[in-house]
């Protein structure tokens, strides 16, 4: 065997994050699964926000075979993905005081909802503003960051405070500062970013654990299934006949 080639280190630097996660943040991942379970019964809304990359495991969550109906995207103009242009534009608007309150104020989220809040470094503006807004709004918040960012970096918002501190619940990603696992010395930066893969696995995790935990309290899961496979689209409009007025991904 020689020696392990960069695909393989960074695969095995994947797995043993998912591994800390897996073994770390289990009573996180149950307490936040019972949290959506409360939501869903007491006909509460879910949502799910990122900026930038950290939007990718929130759409992940949403309108999703195997996944839960119930869970929406929550729209930020501008940084809700890579696709706006300039893409620095996007990291820019994260940065702006009052951008968070504006979407928040014009989203369809109350009291009584849950969103769930993406971002690695939890240290800008419009992440701290968002959880810190919406639990004035009465909506409880998860948070998904990596910890490591509040004692390695300097918060961006004015209060000097990061995502984690306005959270009900943590999901701590575990991902160092810098978010790259391979450094090469004929490479000048670090390089292979795993956050994108850890996230969009913690959050599945949660979701399964969620759909388990409605079905434990004897309560159908509002799962839905895929339009690819026989009956798919057919239970899928029984879903949405049923729940629509808690789906705004189709609206």
């Amino acid at each position: 065997m020689g020696d392990s080639t960069p695909a393989d280190q960074f695969f095995d630097a994947a797995i043993g994050l998912l591994h800390r996660v897996r073994d770390e943040e289990a009573g996180a991942i149950a307490a936040a699964a019972e949290l959506l379970a409360d939501t869903v019964t007491a006909g509460g809304r879910l949502f799910a926000f990122g900026a930038g990359h950290s939007s990718l495991p929130a759409q992940d969550v949403v309108y999703r075979a195997g996944g839960l109906a119930l869970m929406n995207l929550l729209a930020a103009p501008g940084v809700v993905g890579v696709d706006v242009m300039p893409a620095t534009l996007g990291s820019a608007l994260e940065r702006v005081d009052g951008f968070a309150s504006a979407v928040l104020d014009s989203s369809p989220l109350r009291a009584g909802d849950t969103l769930v809040i993406i971002s690695l470094s939890g240290r800008n503006a419009l992440p701290v503003e968002m959880a810190v807004h919406a639990r004035a709004l009465g909506v409880r918040v998860i948070g998904v960051t990596s910890v490591a960012y509040a004692t390695g970096t300097a918060s961006r918002h004015v209060s000097g405070t990061f995502l984690k501190d306005h959270c009900d619940i943590v999901l701590d990603s575990k991902i160092a500062v810098g978010d790259a696992e391979l450094t090469l010395d004929t490479v000048p930066a670090p390089f292979a970013p795993a956050s994108t893969v850890v996230t969009a696995a913690l959050l599945q995790a949660v979701m399964a654990e969620t759909a388990a935990t409605l079905a434990a309290r004897g309560v159908e899961p509002p799962l839905l299934r895929s339009g690819n496979v026989d009956g798919g689209l057919d239970w899928n409009s029984h879903v949405f006949e049923r729940y629509g007025d808690r789906i705004f991904y189709r609206q």
